[in-house]
């Protein structure tokens, strides 16, 4: 217990030593309150300060609290003992329970005295530091003195760690824009070189490192004497002018010569000024204009690399699939590349017959008109159009993208459409002479080759190999409005559909007769 003015000190520099300006905020807090409980003997210790954010100055928060007594969480600011203790700067002292203006000083209706202790800088009100007792007289002037003392200490290491935590917030805010600024000026294709007032070299990027080969060591050397030597005796009068007059000149252009190689460049050179406009140097940016022409003709390249595969493709493809296409041109460059894929034949059955003696204008309409519809149905499908053989459709599915399954199981489902098309009776296409006309549909999936075939002079994606041929020998199976599948097909379409087996049968080039089947419907 403090007993006199001895004890008082000794108790203070105890408490006091506890304290530092490196402690944070929160912990000053701790020790503050515990320190005053413990020394004092209180049975009640609390501080209520100001918060940092959103403070409209109504109210002081409960920061930290000892002592098993609950107290409120919050003070009103406006109350006559919190204007007084801040008005005054002084310590209010409530030696005993009684209707007073100062009778909110005791927090708790067990506390019989209670003294209460601003904290407060020239600069900022802090909060108040409340100590309670349930003995009444129980502050003396020996507690007193030593709370006085170090509720002073605190309150400016309080505020000094307040400002030291915003230091901190703005030096760590300063190094995120520096470093952000950095990837910034380390991201630029330009070359970014700035001067101070006598034209010595201040700052420059990475790209002006590698370029003009500069290091550390020439920031504060003459840039003229540094990089001028490459420099044309024109573009060294411009940047003395720039200089001189402190005026932009924008637009120049010159070749600089270098160890390795020379530059081809255009200069844009700028006055360099402070927040009031003083003139603090000059910011010099070149642009290697051999490497934009470079980027130019590599970006002119990709964009008729696209251009000539929407061109080649749009017609026979969805929009998705050629929008995939673009974005990999890979998929198509010259040549061919091996592909697992669906190859699918529908010729008219009955043709022959009904092309004899007619106009060839007549039957172009009816074959347009009949394709118009098909197409739809394999481009929706997302089937590829590889080529019309006269009155016969050729498809594929897995070129240019691959995914087998899916293919083989779009490329039936759209066999079937089409199938359904020509039996519908509502159909828009043959019609008139032509209604007796009928589709057989044949298919069969496995590996190919696919890709650009012809000459310079003229050449087409297209698929060729023996799936090719097997899937055309199928299209000759198929009889009128069947569509007719092989066994490689059957494995890839898992039970999508209703198939009926029927016998194989043997084709031209193979020794094995293949077995075939039915498409009957899709059941999923």
């Amino acid at each position: 217990m403090i007993t006199d003015k001895a004890s008082v000190l000794s108790e203070m520099a105890r408490a006091s030593s506890l304290l530092s300006l490196e402690s944070n905020f929160r912990s000053i807090i701790s020790i503050l309150v515990e320190q005053s409980l413990d020394i004092t003997h209180s049975d009640l210790s609390c501080l209520y300060i100001y918060p940092e954010q959103n403070n409209d100055g109504k109210f002081l928060q409960l920061a930290y609290q000892r002592g098993r007594y609950p107290v409120e969480k919050k003070l009103p600011a406006d109350t006559e003992l919190i204007e007084f203790l801040f008005e005054c700067e002084e310590a209010v002292i409530l030696m005993e329970r009684k209707k007073c203006p100062f009778e909110p000083l005791l927090l708790h209706e067990k506390m019989r005295s209670g003294i209460a202790l601003p904290l407060i800088t020239p600069q900022a009100r802090i909060g108040v530091l409340f100590l309670n007792s349930q003995e009444e007289d129980f502050y003396n002037h020996a507690r007193f003195l030593f709370l006085d003392a170090y509720v002073r200490t605190a309150g400016g290491l309080l505020h000094n760690s307040r400002l030291m935590t915003e230091l901190r917030e703005y030096l760590r805010e300063i190094e995120t824009l520096r470093m952000y600024q950095d990837n910034i000026f380390a991201s630029m294709t330009n070359l970014l070189v700035t001067t101070d007032r006598q034209g010595n070299i201040r700052f420059f990027n990475e790209q002006a490192r590698r370029e003009l080969a500069l290091e550390d060591e020439h920031v504060g050397q003459s840039f003229l004497q540094t990089v001028g030597k490459g420099l044309s005796k024109e573009i060294k009068k411009a940047i003395n002018l720039s200089e001189t007059e402190r005026r932009e000149l924008l637009g120049l252009e010159g070749i600089m010569k270098g160890k390795e190689k020379d530059m081809d460049f255009a200069l844009n050179i700028s006055p360099l000024k402070s927040n009031q406009g003083r003139f603090e140097g000059l910011t010099l940016i070149f642009t290697d204009q051999t490497k934009e022409r470079e980027l130019k003709e590599q970006m002119h390249v990709a964009v008729e690399e696209r251009r000539i595969i929407k061109d080649m493709f749009s017609r026979y493809l969805s929009q998705d699939v050629v929008q995939s296409l673009m974005e990999k041109p890979d998929l198509v460059r010259p040549g061919g590349g091996r592909k697992d894929a669906t190859i699918f034949f529908a010729d008219i059955r009955g043709y022959t017959s009904f092309s004899e003696g007619k106009e060839p204008e007549y039957i172009i309409g009816v074959l347009n008109e009949y394709f118009s519809e098909a197409v739809d149905v394999v481009i929706r499908h997302k089937g590829f159009i590889d080529k019309f053989i006269g009155d016969c459709i050729m498809a594929a599915w897995g070129v240019p993208l691959v995914s087998a399954e899916e293919d083989a199981v779009r490329a039936v489902t759209c066999a079937l459409e089409i199938q359904q098309l020509i039996q519908n009776k509502d159909r828009r296409f043959f019609t008139g002479q032509a209604k007796h006309l009928k589709i057989g549909i044949g298919m069969h999936s496995g590996p190919l080759v696919a890709g650009n075939l012809g000459s310079s002079q003229r050449m087409d994606y297209s698929v060729i190999g023996d799936t090719v041929n097997v899937a055309a020998r199928m299209e000759g199976v198929a009889e009128a409005d069947e569509v007719i599948i092989t066994h490689s097909t059957r494995l890839l379409i898992s039970d999508f559909f209703k198939l009926q087996e029927k016998q194989p049968v043997s084709v031209k080039g193979k020794k094995k007769p293949i077995q075939i089947y039915r498409v009957i419907e899709r059941i999923k």
